[in-house]
């Protein structure tokens, strides 16, 4: 290398700690020697390389393969000599180290010139199209090895749904943020025949941090580069929460693993590090007293509702549940759809109903909701188990969401709720009263007419954390 390439391959190199490059030089010289013919000839010397034969050896089940290409393409785009890029087959050490700075340590900048042909090995802008499979490729490869590599912490791909579906949709929210020179965003059969220069790949970059989370997560676990340093290891404490309250064989979630990982994005990050499930409607029957009794003073948690006709929405709560007539939680709260596409909807701050619980009152509306007001909530399940609106037209005035559920009134598939986070310390007290503790005059009204407490030997128990 001449003084000008070699000094850009030093200053790259010096982004590493010394464990780092032992880690990173380790790989290196493990890729080039799988088949040991790896080389290229320099003068009389002949150097370490890596092809993609040795790429795909050492990556084997553990990526999809149209994933392994790309990160070959983006490795071989690193131009070390200013010549055109890419002219050789073989990937030598600077190329190696150059692309796994750039990646794992670079600015958007640097990153969107590899990430540029990692979406397409052709030089110069790229389609939407290739843009599309290339977002795709990259969440579908995430999922992939996360289970390869067993680090889905609890969930797998039995207690989830398929995740193909969850590909598409969080593929199609990711690429929403996709904008031309003139600010003009790309969705639909506009964004397939669009063409993107770098520019344009470097500002969606900036704008959806998943992307340089999801190639940190595919590079490290699947080509095993850092993976094991306990500085690296924390980064993926917060992708993925940890999944507990799973005891019934053959549960199976509504959601997906792609919509777990967006809307656990979504959280504060105090909260991501774990979801516990407290409700099940397919494991504790289809009751609101036992949607109540699961789910009040129970800290912050995620309500998903599947409709008949499909469609899967809900919220985030951001404080416990507690029965009363007013208005409860803040503006961290949202709403959001997962089914047929992934959103979250946020405060508009134009008022304060967050969150609304009540139950066996004769005067105002029994049931939860979040968002708008009584009769016309964002989300809405009545106390007469079953039924619910979302009476958001045009929009809900909490969240700004528009209508989640299929039709206005509809009618409940399933309810899950998600405790996130760790469970608040006063659960083990409060948790252990039934609802119509909070309710005497319901309480009086059963004695009276002889009818035992419904409640009474199924209030949830609160176990211990077993983290």
């Amino acid at each position: 290398m001449g003084n000008v390439e070699s000094s850009c391959y030093e200053n790259h190199l010096s982004r590493f700690l010394p464990e780092e490059k032992t880690d990173i030089d380790g790989v290196f010289d493990t890729l080039s020697g799988l088949d040991g013919s790896g080389g290229v000839k320099t003068g009389k010397a002949t150097r370490k390389a890596v092809t993609l034969a040795m790429l795909k050896v050492h990556v084997q089940e553990a990526l999809p393969e149209q994933m392994t290409v790309r990160i070959y393409n983006g490795m071989k785009s690193v131009d070390l000599t200013g010549n055109s890029p890419g002219s050789s087959e073989q990937i030598v050490k600077e190329q190696f180290i150059i692309f796994m700075s750039t990646l794992l340590k670079g600015n958007v900048e640097e990153k969107s010139s590899i990430i540029m042909r990692m979406i397409s090995s052709t030089e110069g802008p790229v389609k939407g199209k290739q843009i599309q499979e290339f977002t795709a490729d990259l969440i579908t490869s995430v999922v992939h090895v996360l289970s390869c590599r067993n680090l889905l912490k609890g969930w797998n791909l039995e207690n989830t749904q398929d995740p193909a579906s969850g590909v598409k949709v969080l593929a199609s929210q990711l690429l929403s943020e996709l904008k031309l020179e003139d600010g003009k965003n790309l969705v639909g059969p506009p964004l397939m025949d669009a063409m993107c220069d770098q520019s344009t790949i470097e500002k969606w970059v900036f704008q959806v941090p998943q992307i340089s989370a999801f190639l940190n997560v595919i590079i490290r676990q699947g080509l095993l580069v850092l993976h094991s340093l306990p500085d690296h290891a924390e980064d993926l404490v917060n992708l993925v929460p940890k999944c507990k309250g799973i005891k019934e064989r053959g549960f199976v979630s509504v959601l997906d693993i792609p919509s777990i990982i967006y809307i656990n994005s979504q959280l504060p990050s105090e909260l991501q590090h774990k979801w516990r499930l407290l409700f099940s409607s397919r494991v504790h029957g289809e009751s609101f007293s036992q949607l109540c009794g699961h789910i009040i003073n129970k800290g912050p948690c995620i309500l998903v509702l599947k409709d008949l006709d499909g469609y899967i929405f809900g919220g985030f709560a951001s404080q416990s549940w507690d029965v009363k007539p007013q208005f409860q939680g803040d503006n961290r709260c949202f709403l959001f759809s997962v089914s047929p596409s992934l959103m979250v909807h946020t405060d508009t701050g134009y008022n304060d109903h967050y969150m609304y619980l009540n139950h066996g009152q004769q005067t105002i509306p029994n049931g939860l909701g979040m968002g708008g007001q009584h009769d016309y909530f964002g989300l809405w399940i009545d106390s007469n188990y079953g039924k619910g609106h979302s009476r958001a037209k045009p929009r809900c005035t909490t969240y700004n969401s528009p209508q989640l559920s299929a039709n206005e009134n509809f009618t409940l598939d399933a309810i899950e709720v998600w405790a996130v986070g760790d469970l608040p310390e006063s659960a083990g007290i409060k948790a252990q009263k039934s609802i119509l503790d909070a309710d005497p005059e319901a309480h009086a009204l059963l004695e009276m007419t002889g009818k035992s407490r419904q409640s009474d030997g199924l209030r949830e128990q609160v176990e211990d954390d077993d983290d």
